[in-house]
C-alpha cells in the first residue's frame, strides 16, 4: 500500500483568527500479507482480521457490529448490506459499489476509501477518524450527527451529501465538488474547503464558522452569504 505524508501541503497558510490551519493527520495504512477471505457470509459481530475481500458480492448480508482489522475490500458489491456498528481499522475499501449500503455508528479509524462508486450510503452518527476518501463519487452521503477527526477527501465527487448536525475538525476538501451539500447545524474547527473545485451549499452557509475558504470562493459565495444575513445586492 503506498504511504502517504502528513499534512494539506499547506504548511504556515493562515486560519480563521490569524492562527495556521492545522494540518490533517491522514491515516497511513501498511496491510500485512492478507489471506483471501473464503466465507459464504458476512455474520453479525464477525470477527475478520488480516483477509482479503475480492470481487465478493456482499450485497444484502448482515455484518451489523463485525469488526476489520487489517482488512481489504477489493471491488466488493455492498448493495444494502447492514454495516450499522461495524469497526474498519487499519484498512482499505478499494473500489467498492453500491446503493443503500448501512454504516450507521459504524467506526472508521486509520482506513482508506478509494475509488468508491456509492448511493444513498447511511453513515449518520459514524465515527471516521484519519480516513482518506481517494477519488470515486459518493451520491446522498448520509453523515448526520457524525464525528469527523482528521480527514482528507481528495479528488471525489459528493452529490447532495449530508453534514447536518455533524462534528468536523481537521477535515480536508481537495480538488473536490461539492453539490447541494448541507451543513446545517455543522460545528466545524479546522475545515479546510480552498481545494474544493465546486461548491454548491445547498443550507447551512450560516455555519461555516471554523473553515477557511479561499478569496475566489468568497466571492462566489458572497450572494449567499448576502442573503442569509438578509442585504438585497442590486
Amino acid at each position: 500500500m503506498r504511504e502517504r505524508d502528513g499534512g494539506t501541503g499547506r504548511p504556515g497558510q493562515r486560519g480563521g483568527a490569524g492562527r495556521p490551519v492545522r494540518e490533517v493527520r491522514r491515516p497511513s495504512v501498511r496491510l500485512p500479507e492478507l489471506k483471501p477471505y473464503v466465507g459464504a457470509e458476512l455474520e453479525i459481530e464477525g470477527d475478520y482480521d488480516g483477509l482479503e475481500f475480492a470481487d465478493a458480492d456482499l450485497a444484502g448480508q448482515p455484518g451489523r457490529g463485525a469488526r476489520f482489522m487489517d482488512c481489504a475490500l477489493r471491488r466488493c458489491a455492498l448493495d444494502e448490506t447492514d454495516l450499522s456498528r461495524a469497526r474498519f481499522i487499519d484498512s482499505v475499501l478499494d473500489g467498492v459499489r453500491g446503493v443503500g449500503t448501512d454504516l450507521s455508528q459504524a467506526s472508521l479509524r486509520d482506513v482508506e476509501v478509494l475509488d468508491a462508486r456509492l448511493g444513498g450510503v447511511q453513515t449518520h452518527a459514524a465515527v471516521l477518524e484519519r480516513v482518506l476518501v481517494h477519488g470515486g463519487k459518493i451520491d446522498f452521503l448520509n453523515l448526520r450527527k457524525a464525528k469527523l477527526k482528521d480527514v482528507a477527501f481528495e479528488g471525489c465527487v459528493l452529490v447532495e451529501a449530508d453534514f447536518a448536525g455533524a462534528e468536523l475538525e481537521r477535515v480536508s476538501f481537495d480538488d473536490c465538488t461539492l453539490t447541494r451539500v448541507d451543513f446545517s447545524g455543522v460545528r466545524m474547527r479546522d475545515v479546510d474547503l480552498r481545494g474544493v473545485a465546486r461548491m454548491d451549499i445547498a443550507r447551512g452557509i450560516d455555519r461555516l464558522a471554523g473553515a477557511v475558504i479561499s478569496s475566489a470562493q468568497l466571492m462566489d459565495l458572497a450572494p449567499a452569504f448576502a442573503a442569509e444575513i438578509g442585504v438585497r445586492v442590486e
